[in-house]
C-alpha cells in the first residue's frame, strides 16, 4: 500500500506511541504523549530513527484507537512526529484531538503542505529536501541541528525567511555535541536571537 492509498480520515501507520517528556526545543521539560508516525522521504544522514523511514515495516492504526490512548494517558500536550508527520493527511487525528482539549505540536522538515490543525509547529528543515514555503509562515520555532561548521550560516538563510515570531534554536547533532556544543554556546553569546535546544531526553535516559 502506498502512502496515498492511507485512508487517512481513519488510520494512519504508527511506528510507536508513548508518553514522556518532551525533550527539545520550547516544550522541553513538559509531558508529552508522542506519536511516532512511520515513512520519511527526507533522509538525514544522521537521523537517529532510521527505523521509521520504511511505512510499510510498521502498522496501520486506527485514529479512534489513538486517541483513546492519548485520552487514557491523561495528558494535555501531544506531540505529532515521525519519520515526516506531514506526509500524511493529519485533518482527522488533530480533530479528534483538539476535542480532547490537548494542544498538539509537530516536528516537520516543512517539505510537505501541512493538512490539519496544530498549534505549535517546530519547523526543522533539512539540506536533504527543500522546504515548501508555508513552513516559514507557519513555524512556531525553528531548530537548526548543527553537525558541521558551515550549518551556522546555513542556520542564519533559514532564520532570515521565518515569521518574526518564531523561536530560533540551534540544536548540535548528538554524535558530535563534544565539538559543536562549544560552537554553539559562543554562536548564540554573540547572537542572542538564538537560543540553545539540547536533547535532554538523551541525558536523563527516557524516551
Amino acid at each position: 500500500m502506498t502512502i496515498s492509498e492511507v485512508n487517512t480520515a481513519l488510520e494512519l501507520p504508527v511506528m510507536e506511541q508513548f508518553y514522556t517528556i518532551q525533550g527539545e526545543g520550547k516544550n522541553s521539560g513538559r509531558a508529552a504523549y508522542f506519536i511516532r508516525l512511520a515513512g520519511c522521504d527526507v533522509g538525514c544522514v544522521w537521523c537517529d530513527v532510521k527505523e521509521s523511514w520504511n511505512r510499510e515495516e510498521h502498522p496501520l492504526v486506527k485514529i479512534d484507537d489513538l486517541v483513546a490512548e492519548v485520552k487514557n494517558s491523561g495528558t494535555d500536550f501531544v506531540v505529532i512526529t515521525g519519520g515526516e508527520p506531514a506526509m500524511y493527511d493529519l485533518t482527522a487525528l488533530t480533530a479528534k484531538l483538539k476535542a480532547l482539549r490537548v494542544e498538539i505540536a509537530m516536528e516537520t522538515s516543512g517539505c510537505y503542505p501541512l493538512n490539519g490543525h496544530i498549534d505549535w509547529y517546530c519547523f526543522s528543515p533539512k539540506k536533504f529536501k527543500q522546504p515548501c514555503d508555508e513552513a516559514y509562515e507557519k513555524a512556531s520555532e525553528i531548530k537548526i541541528i548543527i553537525a558541521h561548521p558551515s550549518d551556522f550560516a546555513w542556520a542564519e538563510g533559514h532564520a532570515e525567511r521565518v515569521n518574526p515570531g518564531a523561536v530560533k534554536y540551534l540544536q548540535t547533532e548528538w554524535s558530535k555535541q563534544e565539538r559543536f556544543l562549544p560552537m554553539i554556546i559562543e554562536y548564540v553569546k554573540e547572537n542572542p536571537s538564538w537560543k540553545i535546544s539540547l536533547q535532554t531526553h538523551k541525558y536523563m535516559n527516557i524516551p
